[in-house]
């Protein structure tokens, strides 16, 4: 089936979850096959239009104007192995699908802290998840990815070794990804949740946050947030109104209770969700936001915190702007390479910092000024806005963009792809 602007259910199939700047095609592919995607693909090439894929919208920065777009929505399966401990993800599913999917084997993949978003997206981007810690980026786990290139050949990514080396941190820049195959752990529980404590009565939760973060174990995945809470009735009453630090914590095995001890001695949080919870349910540790909405974001990987002091003056609630502040901590198996090497770059990042804009852009830029200094590179997953072509390349080692960008040429040379970040 193919939707043109005046079919039914064009709207619905062109928007995403992010809603700044919706794709605006010629016509959309709702697909439901890898053999719809070849017919997709095929239907670019002979009408010379250009390409963009969607499954959950997002990471979406700036939509097509024209072309084709692919909706892999309803292209969502997935099939598990759980002897060889393995799931093979089609194109449009989410982590809530493959959650869905894996839980009844007690076994887990490497999903990031939003269900919602589109698991080969996020994979193909890096994957900075909620075991990250332990097991590495989800890219470093991907055993097969099925491609459908921009000849309209469909490829086994693996028996091509540079092809299969570039999609796993290249993104959206080499073809139309049909498929993967994922490994999956054996982590049917784990210890997280979220402290929200109030910045009013205990300001110093970033640094001892940040201090903690120096010693734990590599079971321990964790973040904080720094926002200020609107008042509405929609907020629970605990943080509503209120400039709140919310630490958010997965931490695999036992004795998470103890660890967390410097944290709950900060004082009493204004809300505590953390205690153990079945992996199936993760996407509660950071209860992230479920509406599709507007929003920008500018990430930085830094090798220090040393300027947390300013985020409250540039980003508080006397900032002219609303943000949100995201503090991700690195390290651990982060920094290992995996058995087959990726594109994933900047291995050695201690932390990841992303400044998110409800709206339109707008002074990102300033609060992230303070962090030049302690600034290696950025993580193009969290991303979310239009970036010049030197910002992309210092989401990668200077080598490896060089080979990406050649790679791109090689199997798109027409540039038919709309990735999100185009190399």
């Amino acid at each position: 089936m193919m939707l043109t602007t005046t079919s039914t259910g064009y709207d619905e199939a062109r928007l995403g979850f992010q809603r700044q700047d919706p794709h605006r095609p010629e016509v959309i592919f709702p697909v439901t096959s890898t053999t719809e995607i070849e017919e997709a693909v095929r239907y670019a090439i002979d009408h010379d239009l250009r390409i963009a894929v969607q499954a959950s919208g997002h990471g979406l920065i700036k939509g097509i104007d024209g072309g084709v777009l692919i909706a892999t929505g309803d292209f969502n399966g997935v099939t598990v192995d759980a002897g060889e401990k393995t799931a093979w993800i089609e194109a449009g599913a989410t982590w809530q699908d493959v959650l869905a999917a894996t839980a009844p084997y007690g076994l887990a993949p490497l999903s990031g802290s939003s269900p919602g978003v589109g698991a080969i997206s996020y994979t193909l981007g890096g994957g900075l998840g909620l075991m990250a810690r332990r097991f590495g980026y989800a890219a470093d786990h991907v055993r097969r990815i099925e491609v459908v290139t921009t000849d309209g050949v469909r490829r086994n990514a693996e028996e091509d070794p540079e092809l299969f080396w570039a999609l796993r941190g290249g993104g959206g820049n080499f073809g139309v990804v049909t498929g993967v195959e994922v490994e999956l752990f054996d982590v049917p529980t784990l210890y997280g949740g979220s402290l929200y404590f109030d910045l009013a009565a205990d300001p110093t939760v970033p640094e001892v946050w940040r201090e903690w973060t120096r010693s734990v174990p590599e079971e321990v995945t964790s973040a904080i947030a720094i926002l200020p809470i609107p008042d509405i009735p929609q907020v629970p009453a605990p943080v509503r109104g209120k400039y709140i630090a919310q630490v958010q914590l997965a931490i695999l095995g036992d004795g998470g209770e103890d660890l967390i001890k410097p944290l709950r001695a900060i004082g009493e949080p204004a809300l505590d969700t953390v205690g153990e919870m079945p992996y199936v349910d993760s996407g509660q540790i950071f209860a992230e936001p479920e509406r599709p909405d507007s929003y920008s974001s500018r990430n930085v990987l830094v090798s220090d915190l040393d300027a947390l002091a300013t985020l409250p003056e540039l980003a508080g609630p006397g900032a002219e702007r609303m943000h949100v502040i995201g503090i991700r901590h690195l390290g651990g198996a982060l920094t290992r390479e995996p058995e087959i090497p990726n594109a994933v770059g900047h291995r050695d990042a201690a932390y990841s910092l992303t400044v998110l804009t409800p709206g339109k852009a707008g002074g990102e830029q300033t609060i992230l000024e303070p962090w030049r200094a302690s600034t290696v590179g950025r993580f193009l997953n969290f991303s979310f806005a239009t970036l010049t072509p030197d910002e992309i390349a210092d989401a990668y080692d200077p080598g490896d963009h060089t080979r990406l960008t050649e790679l791109r040429r090689r199997y798109d040379p027409r540039r038919r792809l709309w990735a999100n970040h185009q190399l």
